[in-house]
């Protein structure tokens, strides 16, 4: 009853047949009457406004049949949306006509109209090139084309903006909250719009809202649009409202993840340091501060490993995103910080905690018992009956080598300090292949303590050839290839007589066994590390230099 006694009050069909009078205001004397009621005008579309928003699009459209041919002619004119607030109340009232679930072929057909329209109210080109009096009245205003158009959208995002931080904030009250239809209708606006840097505020503001509806108000083609253009670098937005989109649309996320990959694929990354500044630049190693994020960025990473049957590359890129992400997370304010359980919540927590302390967080003579440490509580994990399955091991391979960094460690330590070589030699079997039954893989092992104890019998000779290395480089094609490579490279890097014989033995090394990825990977892993903590002595980082010039080429 309420509504209906509001109704007359509105005066609906004196303003439509002023409005069908009027029509685009081409006339001196239309000119002059529409002027003369803008006031009474527009006090009547914020009456109109206020009667509708809370109706739902079907009930408003019951009650004033003719509202859609009153809002379609007024958005028409150009001296009704260039007056006061009045563009900006048409906006309001077309959102409250939008179906956010259209459930018939004339809802989809109003939807669309009103999408054209909205677009129609922020589009210069169509009304300069449609109405030449507009022109006219815009420069009766005092402003050229490009000035008026410019202050039209600041004004309009400026009013919206305010409008939707003002509903957050009264988000309890049930009366004055803005409806959910309404939200998507101004998301689906924005679409077109998304890349003109004044509507940045408005799309930040979106991002970061949330009504009281457990479902997303905001449309997926609005989400998808604005993950578009971030990754395409059309559009810049606060990290915070970034981080919202990827949680609350996984498809922008699932894309962004891709997109990177595709990005460092498609390139040739000379650095770790590069590859480091391109995922940072991403902000996902950021986003994945929040678990929800981190835990779908490293399933996506989980499955291009798989698909990708491990290759390095690719286990460079895990690793070095789990870096920054670890970054992030430290940086982290203690009141905000995630516990590590949120983001690895089925794994052993030891384990955990053993693999995401940084090396430079340990003094150098704390690593080899790290590692140590490391190796004893994965191989009781891998060993123990319950956690035999493929699936099992895989989730436990998975989570050691997004940590590879202390597996170079282990390597290194190998040839550099005394250390107890069965638990590393074991740790770099698991990593290199985690597919073995426990008998294969203590034979690799076996192995591969006879390739170790030939290059340690090695190690300290200053004057070496590369007939001194033919058992060791024999055996690289008999066990697994990367494990022994990998033992190998070191010896070359970090032993007296290895640098005079590194490029040529590398060289014969990556033609019989086709593991230049392999070596390449490695030797920027330990650049990029030794760049950063400054461990090594020159000669060795100078050595590292020349061997990925050469591997550049041949890769």
């Amino acid at each position: 009853m309420a509504q209906d006694t509001t109704v007359p009050k509105l005066n609906f069909e004196y303003w439509l047949d002023k409005a069908i009078e009027w029509g685009q205001a081409t006339t001196l004397e239309s000119q002059k009457d529409v002027c003369l009621h803008l006031p009474q005008l527009q006090e009547f579309l914020h009456q109109l406004y206020e009667t509708i928003k809370h109706l739902g699009p079907t009930v408003a459209i019951q009650q004033f049949p003719l509202i859609g041919q009153l809002l379609g002619r007024l958005c028409w004119n150009p001296f009704v949306i260039g007056y006061d607030e009045s563009q900006k109340t048409l906006m309001w009232c077309l959102c409250c006509l939008y179906s956010s679930e259209p459930q018939n072929a004339v809802e989809l057909k109003a939807n669309s109209w009103i999408r054209s329209l909205l677009c129609h109210l922020l589009s210069s080109s169509k009304w300069e090139s449609n109405e030449a009096e507009t022109s006219t009245f815009i420069s009766a205003l005092g402003y050229t084309s490009a000035d008026y158009y410019s202050h039209l959208v600041k004004n309009m995002v400026v009013s919206l903006v305010t409008e939707l931080r003002e509903n957050q904030f009264n988000g309890l009250n049930i009366q004055e909250s803005i409806s959910a239809s309404r939200v998507n209708a101004v998301s689906i606006f924005c679409v077109p719009l998304i890349t003109l840097p004044d509507l940045t505020p408005l799309l930040e503001t979106l991002l970061l809202y949330h009504g009281g509806s457990s479902k997303e108000i905001l449309s997926s083609e609005f989400l998808e649009a604005v993950n578009e253009a971030f990754l395409k670098k059309k559009i810049s937005l606060p990290e915070s409202a970034v981080f919202s989109l990827w949680l609350r649309h996984l498809p922008s996320l699932e894309k962004a993840t891709l997109h990177l990959l595709d990005q460092l694929f498609s390139i040739q990354l000379n650095s770790l340091e590069e590859v480091a500044r391109v995922i940072k630049d991403s902000l996902l190693p950021q986003a994945a501060s929040h678990p929800a994020i981190f835990r779908i960025v490293n399933e996506i990473f989980k499955n291009v490993l798989m698909e990708t049957d491990g290759t390095s590359e690719v286990m460079t890129v895990i690793q070095v995103f789990t870096q920054l992400f670890l970054q992030a997370h430290q940086n982290e304010n203690k009141q905000h910080k995630f516990p590590l359980k949120a983001y690895f919540p089925y794994h052993h927590q030891p384990l955990v905690r053993g693999l995401v302390r940084r090396p430079f967080e340990l003094p150098t003579t704390y690593w080899s018992p790290h590692v140590k440490h490391i190796s004893d509580m994965l191989k009781a994990l891998v060993e123990d009956t319950n956690a035999s399955s493929l699936t099992d091991l895989f989730e436990i391979w998975f989570l050691v080598a997004c940590f590879g960094e202390w597996l170079d460690i282990a390597a290194e330590q190998l040839l550099k300090a005394a250390v107890e070589p069965d638990p590393v030699l074991w740790l770099l079997a698991f990593y290199y292949c985690p597919k073995n039954e426990n008998q294969q893989r203590t034979q690799t092992v076996v192995e591969a303590q006879a390739v170790y104890n030939h290059l340690m019998m090695l190690f300290n000779c200053a004057d070496l050839s590369l007939k001194d290395l033919e058992a060791a480089v024999h055996r690289v094609t008999g066990i697994e290839q990367r494990f022994t490579t990998h033992l190998l490279t070191n010896f070359l890097l970090f032993s007296a007589g290895g640098h005079k014989i590194a490029q040529e033995c590398i060289y014969h090394i990556t033609e019989i066994t086709d593991t230049s990825k392999e070596v390449y990977n490695l030797l920027i892993r330990t650049a990029y590390r030794f760049n950063h903590s400054g461990e090594e002595n020159q000669r060795t980082v100078k050595l590292l230099n020349e061997l990925l010039q050469k591997l550049t080429l041949k890769i």
